[in-house]
């Protein structure tokens, strides 16, 4: 899972790893850099539905609180429950351990259109966030 070039990302910092029709959702290792050290994260529900872009769940930090975006539309099926208890996880091993929640895609192809690493990277630069 550390070959970050197979994953696909948002503007707004989330990676998409996609398995068949499940997209497994975490925030890179630039977004676990800007948030600081994590305190709390609040878990999306199994179950719910969202669509791209919407808010799924708050990563709260010793800065503020943050949403993190759903990159896709669907169902979420699995959260990382770990976090609950161990929220550093996250700045720890952002594309390992430390994923957030799984989602059952509505459509799998809404994840071609994600960024790329490169094009992430390149937004991330250009960006003045």
């Amino acid at each position: 899972m550390a070959d970050t070039s197979k994953l696909r990302y948002t503007e707004t910092h989330e990676w998409v790893h996609l398995t068949g029709k499940i997209a497994r959702v975490g925030i890179t290792d630039h977004a676990q850099k800007e948030i600081s050290d994590i305190v709390f994260i609040e878990l999306p529900k199994i179950g719910r539905a969202v669509k791209g872009k919407d808010s799924a769940m708050v990563i709260e930090s010793v800065k503020a609180a943050f949403d993190i975006y759903a990159p896709v539309a669907g169902k979420i099926v699995k959260i990382n429950e770990e976090l609950s208890k161990k929220p550093e996880i996250v700045n720890q091993s952002p594309y390992e351990n430390g994923w957030l929640f799984e989602i059952e895609c509505d459509d799998p192809l809404e994840v071609e259109s994600l960024l790329t690493e490169a094009q992430y990277q390149n937004a991330k630069n250009t960006s003045h966030h």
